[in-house]
C-alpha cells in the first residue's frame, strides 16, 4: 500500500549567478512500513529532500502526496498539523529542550497538539529505549546516545505515518550507532511505521529494505536490498 508519492520534485536556492538547483525532478513512491535509506555525497540534495518531505521546507515545484493528500496544497495551519501528526523527525543534533526532562521532551509533540498522552504507549517507549531509569533526567545529564534515544521517542510518541531520520548516527560512536539503528529498525517492524533514513554511511544504508542514491539532485539508482542486511 503506497503511503508516500514524490512527483517531479525540484528545489532551487538563490537566483541569477547564485542559482543552485538542489533537487532536479526527483520522483519515487514508498509503501507503508517500508524502510528506505537515501544516500549521497555532501551536496547531493538528500537533506533538502528530507526537509521537504517533512513539510519543513517548501519545494520550488513538484508534488508530495502522503496517504493520498498533496501536502503543499494545505495552508500554513494545516501544514503545521501535518508535521505534528503525520511525521516524526529524528535529527543528527537531537534538538532537545534543555530545561525539560526525558519524559517531557518525548511528549512535547502531543502537548503542542493539545492531545492527551497515552501513558501505556509512553511507558512502552521508555522501556524499549532503555530510558525508564532516566525519565526525570535533563538532556545535559545524558550521553549522546541517550539523547538520541529521547529524540527517537519524541518522533514515535504520536505514532506518525512516516519517520524521517537525518543522519541519526552522525554524532555517535560505533556502539551507540548500532544501538540507535537497532531501535529504528525495531520501531519500523513493531509499529509498521514507514522509515526514511538519510545517511552517508553505506554500512548503515545496507540495513534498509531499499536504497535510493542521489547525485547532483537526481536519483541515479533505486534498488531493493537482500533480507540479510546486518553488518
Amino acid at each position: 500500500m503506497e503511503i508516500l508519492k514524490v512527483d517531479n520534485l525540484c528545489k532551487k536556492f538563490g537566483s541569477g549567478e547564485n542559482e543552485v538547483w538542489a533537487l532536479k525532478g526527483v520522483s519515487f513512491t514508498v509503501n507503508k512500513g517500508e524502510f528506505v535509506a537515501i544516500v549521497g555525497k555532501s551536496g547531493s540534495g538528500k537533506s533538502t529532500l528530507l526537509h521537504i518531505l517533512g513539510g519543513v521546507d517548501l519545494p520550488t515545484s513538484g508534488e508530495i502526496y502522503v496517504d493520498g493528500a498533496e501536502i503543499f496544497q494545505k495552508n500554513q495551519e494545516q501544514l503545521a498539523i501535518f508535521r505534528r501528526r503525520q511525521v516524526g523527525l529524528v535529527y543528527q543534533f537531537y534538538n532537545l529542550i534543555p530545561v525539560l526532562n526525558v519524559e517531557e521532551n518525548m511528549v512535547m509533540p502531543l502537548k503542542l497538539d493539545g492531545r492527551k498522552v497515552n501513558k501505556e504507549h509512553l511507558e512502552e517507549l521508555l522501556e524499549i529505549l532503555d530510558l525508564k531509569e532516566r525519565r526525570k533526567h535533563l538532556p545535559g545529564q545524558l550521553s549522546g546516545g541517550q539523547q538520541q534515544r529521547v529524540s527517537i521517542g519524541r518522533a514515535l510518541i504520536h505514532a506518525p505515518a512516516i519517520v524521517l531520520a537525518d543522519e541519526p548516527t552522525g554524532n555517535l560512536d560505533n556502539q551507540n550507532s548500532r544501538e540507535v539503528m537497532e531501535l529504528l529498525k525495531y520501531s519500523n517492524r513493531k509499529y509498521k511505521q514507514t522509515l526514511l533514513l538519510i545517511t552517508h554511511d553505506e554500512n548503515i544504508a545496507l540495513q534498509a529494505d531499499r536504497l535510493i542514491r542521489l547525485e547532483d539532485g537526481k536519483i541515479v539508482s533505486d534498488e531493493m536490498l537482500a533480507p540479510a542486511k546486518e553488518v
